[in-house]
């Protein structure tokens, strides 16, 4: 087959740094490669993701009108030039806008919750042509109500990158792993820790916002150097892979929907427990007292860690093999390429 895929036109594929969507993107390209496809890329001129061909955006910013334009007209060129069978966007469906009323099977992938407006016109405008995917499907079922198939595909790992530890010592830390955001719920994390007596390691990103400033200040860094409380900063791949391997669990309780969040596939990897709430995508990630533990509010967050003993590791590490690993969800991708590819011939 000859697929096109599409990124947002903001980081490279794959990101120097942080960019999850992006490093998915990066592992389509590459499986799809192996697996004997013509890939085609449109995305950040510094790309370097190994497709048969790349195409670089003009706009370097999804929300600029004037850059929406050029990347309407870059997306039409490559179109032209690649002549795909299969056209997949993990970008913008404004760009999409002059071949939606084309036979061309096209696939948009959202990674956040859809907008039911832009999502609908789309579903008008293309017919048949037009499906999409949700990283969830907490996702699709947000994007239903606007017409169209869904199909939930979750993200994945590339499991051999990850150490499976079947044990911990006993003093085993807890490890949150996330941006440092409310919704991300470092603070619920700390207040876990200190009530069970439990060391608990912060890693991610701080948020530069006025809110986010605001946030460390008065609910993170006054309880750091404390009570086994420890920020490490943010951690890049080896980093994190140790980072997980050795926490006895990881907890992220969220005050959000989320999407899906790769670092929750990532810990079931190295074997690691996940300690969260059952908003969003967790309950399709997370099997309750299998893989970890769903908690509603601090004292069914407490019950879990002094629950972790029965969690057995290995469980967890199956989970992200047969689930999340890269193998079974390019796998989803390309059953669904040629089962469009099918519909339309």
């Amino acid at each position: 087959m000859k697929i096109l895929l599409t990124a947002d036109p903001e980081l490279p594929v794959p990101p120097k740094l942080y960019g999850g969507i992006e490093r998915i993107v990066d592992l389509l390209v590459t499986r799809l490669k192996e697996r004997g496809h013509t890939v085609g890329l449109v995305a950040h001129k510094e790309s370097t993701s190994p497709a048969n061909k790349h195409f670089p955006w003009w706009g370097l910013e999804s929300q600029n009108t004037l850059d929406t334009a050029k990347n309407i007209i870059t997306l039409h060129s490559a179109v032209g030039q690649f002549q795909p069978e299969v056209l997949h966007s993990f970008s913008r469906i404004f760009y999409l806008l002059p071949l939606l009323g084309s036979s061309l099977p096209k696939i948009m992938s959202y990674q956040r919750r859809p907008s039911l407006k832009t999502t609908g016109l789309g579903v008008k405008l293309a017919k048949d042509s037009l499906s999409f995917t949700g990283c969830s499907e907490d996702i699709c079922s947000k994007g239903r109500p606007a017409g169209g198939n869904w199909y939930p595909i979750h993200n994945c790992v590339e499991i051999e990158k990850y150490t499976f530890q079947p044990q911990v010592a006993d003093d085993a830390p807890l490890v949150f792993l996330s941006r440092v955001d409310r919704i991300k719920g470092a603070h619920n994390a700390i207040a876990a820790a200190k009530k069970t007596g439990r060391r608990l390691l912060i890693a991610g990103n701080q948020v530069n916002s006025e809110e986010g400033k605001r946030y460390w200040e008065e609910e993170i860094a006054p309880h750091l150097g404390k009570d086994g409380i420890e920020y490490v900063g943010a951690v890049n791949d080896t980093q994190k892979n140790e980072l997980l391997g050795k926490a006895a669990a990881m907890i992220v309780p969220i005050e959000w929907d989320e999407p899906f969040g790769i670092v929750f596939a990532e810990a079931l990897a190295c074997g690691t427990p996940v300690i969260s709430s059952g908003r969003g995508s967790l309950p399709e990630i997370v099997r309750q007292g299998v893989d970890g533990f769903l908690i509603k509010n601090l004292e069914e967050t407490t019950a879990a860690i002094e629950k972790l003993n029965t969690i057995d590791r290995q469980n967890c590490r199956h989970r992200a093999e047969q689930c999340f690993s890269a193998e079974v969800i390019v796998d989803k991708y390309e059953e669904l390429y040629r089962s469009l590819l099918s519909n339309k011939n």
